[in-house]
C-alpha cells in the first residue's frame, strides 16, 4: 500500500517524538516520573545538601595575666570595622606597697604581693579596658628629696618595686594615670623608671604635658589623657588648656577618658563643692567646672581620684562624671578606717559615639594592712546613691539596690531641682519646687498681705 505525501509527514514527526521520550527515559532518574509528548521536562534535581561544616572548636579562657587580643591599629586610609559598645573597669589609688622609708620590705604585703589583687582580678581582666591611678612611682632605689627635711612619719613617699609591675599586668590592668601627687616623689629617676617598667609590661600610661595614651579595642580606638594639680603634669585648673588637650585626644579616638586627680581629701570631703577646692593650702581645682569644660570639649568618660575617698556620679550631656573613685589598693600605712576604706570596681559601658549607657558598682572595701576585697554586703553602693542625689539632683546616676547603675530619669517638667546654697549642709539638694497654686475665680489669686512680699522664693 502507498502513503502519500502528505501522510509521511505527520508519521515522520511521531517518530521523532517517540525517539525523544526513549532517550529522556533512559537518563532519568530512578523514581523520577516520565514525561509526556507535549508536556515541559521537569526540572534537573537539586544537588545534594553538603553536610555542615564541623563548628570551629570554643575559645579558650586566658589565664588572668595573659594579654588580651587586640585589633592592630589601622593603617591610615583603611577601612575599619563599625565600633561596638566599650566596657571599661575603672579604679582609684593603687599603691601596692613601699620598700621606702623601711628599707627592710617591713611596708610590703605577704607573699611579695602576689596575691594582694587575687579577689577582682577577674572583674578587670573581664573588661576591654581596666584603668587605675597608679599612686606612687615603680623605682627600686632612690632618695626622696620631698622627705628630706620631714620629720619621721611625717611624709608620705612611695617608692613601689620595679616587681611589682607584673602583679598590675596579671590583674588585667590596660592603663594608667600618672597625674598624681606621689608619682614624683623620687624625681625624675622615679618617673623615668615608671615609665621603662611599664613600656616593658604594654601598660599604656598619660600625666605628663603631651602624653597620650592610645588603644585600640575591638575597631573602637580609646584616648586617655590625665590632669592633677602637680608638677609635670597637666594642669586641671588651666581650663582653656585642658580644652584643648581633650580637642586634640579627640581628633584622633573615637572615645576620649579624662582622667583627673582633684579636691580636697580626708573623710569629711565626699561632697563635690561648687567652686574651688583648698588643702593644705594648695587649690586643687573646681571639679565641677572641669568637668563641664573636659566634656564640651569632647571627653567621653571622666574618671577622678585623689580625696581618698569615693564620691558621687553625675551624667553630664550623656556623659558619666565619676568624681572620685577612692582608695583601691594602698598597701601599708595608709589611712583606712571608715570611708576611707570603703572602695569598688566600677564597671561602665559607653555606646560607640561615648552616651553612658549603664554600668555596675561592684563592691569592695580594704582593712589594714590593705588590699581590695569583694565585700558581700554592698556597703558602698548605699552611699554612692545617697552622695550623687544629694550632690548633682536630676543628673545624678541612677544606683540601683545590686549596684546596676543606669543614666537619669528624663526631666520632669512639674518642677526643678535647685542645688543646696553655700552654707546650707554638705551638698544637700533641695527636691522639686511644688508649682504656684493659683487663686480661686479668674482672677490672680488673693492679694498679699500688707508689708509682706507676694513671692517668698528665692532668687535664682
Amino acid at each position: 500500500m502507498g502513503y502519500s505525501a502528505g501522510m509521511k509527514r505527520p508519521l515522520i514527526v511521531l517518530v521523532l517524538l517517540a525517539a525523544g521520550c526513549a532517550h529522556r527515559a533512559q537518563h532519568a532518574p530512578a523514581g523520577a516520573p516520565a514525561s509526556r509528548p507535549g508536556q515541559a521536562s521537569p526540572p534537573a534535581p537539586a544537588a545534594a545538601p553538603q553536610p555542615p561544616a564541623p563548628p570551629a572548636p570554643p575559645s579558650q579562657a586566658l589565664p588572668p595575666g595573659s594579654p588580651r587580643p587586640e585589633a592592630p591599629p589601622s593603617a591610615p586610609g583603611a577601612a575599619r570595622a563599625a565600633p561596638a559598645a566599650i566596657t571599661f573597669a575603672a579604679v582609684g589609688d593603687v599603691m601596692l606597697g613601699s620598700s621606702f622609708p623601711d628599707e627592710t620590705g617591713g611596708l610590703l604585703p605577704p607573699g611579695d604581693g602576689k596575691d594582694l589583687l587575687a579577689e577582682v582580678t577577674p572583674l578587670l581582666a573581664g573588661a576591654d579596658v581596666a584603668f587605675a591611678n597608679l599612686e606612687g612611682p615603680l623605682a627600686d632605689a632612690g632618695t626622696s628629696e620631698k622627705c628630706a627635711r620631714s620629720r619621721p612619719g611625717r611624709c608620705f613617699a612611695f617608692r613601689v618595686p620595679t616587681r611589682y609591675g607584673n602583679h598590675l599586668k596579671s590583674a588585667g590592668f590596660d592603663v594608667v594615670s600618672l597625674a598624681n601627687n606621689h608619682v614624683g616623689d623620687f624625681g625624675d629617676a622615679g618617673r623615668t623608671s615608671t615609665r621603662a617598667t611599664l613600656d616593658l609590661l604594654g601598660i599604656r600610661y598619660a600625666g605628663a604635658p603631651g602624653e597620650v595614651a592610645r588603644l585600640e579595642v575591638r575597631g573602637t580606638r580609646v584616648a586617655l589623657v590625665a590632669f592633677s594639680v602637680s608638677g609635670g603634669t597637666n594642669d586641671l585648673r588651666d581650663l582653656p588648656e585642658a580644652a584643648r588637650i581633650v580637642t586634640a585626644a579627640k581628633a584622633g579616638a573615637d572615645l576620649v577618658v579624662v582622667s583627673v586627680h582633684g579636691g580636697a581629701e580626708g573623710a569629711d570631703r565626699q561632697h563635690v563643692p561648687h567652686g574651688h577646692e583648698q588643702f593644705l593650702g594648695e587649690d586643687r581645682g573646681d571639679l565641677r567646672a572641669f568637668a563641664r569644660t573636659v566634656v564640651e570639649a569632647g571627653a567621653d568618660l571622666v574618671l577622678g581620684h585623689g580625696p581618698h575617698v569615693v564620691r558621687g556620679m553625675e551624667v553630664v550631656k550623656g556623659r558619666l562624671v565619676v568624681y572620685s573613685l577612692g582608695n583601691f589598693a594602698t598597701y601599708g600605712g595608709m589611712n583606712l578606717a571608715g570611708p576611707n576604706g570603703l572602695t569598688l570596681v566600677l564597671e561602665v559601658r559607653l555606646a560607640p559615639d561615648g552616651n553612658f549607657l549603664g554600668g555596675k558598682i561592684h563592691a569592695a572595701r580594704q582593712e589594714k594592712p590593705g588590699g581590695p576585697r569583694l565585700d558581700p554586703a554592698g556597703a558602698i553602693v548605699p552611699l554612692v546613691r545617697r552622695l550623687s542625689e544629694e550632690d548633682f539632683g536630676p543628673s545624678a546616676v541612677r544606683v540601683a539596690e545590686d549596684g546596676t547603675l543606669s543614666p537619669p530619669a528624663p526631666p520632669v517638667a512639674a518642677g526643678r531641682w535647685r542645688p543646696t546654697e553655700p552654707g546650707r549642709g554638705r551638698g544637700r539638694g533641695r527636691g522639686p519646687e511644688p508649682r504656684p497654686r493659683p487663686g480661686p475665680g479668674p482672677g490672680p489669686g488673693p492679694r498679699p498681705r500688707p508689708g509682706r512680699s507676694r513671692s517668698r522664693s528665692r532668687s535664682r
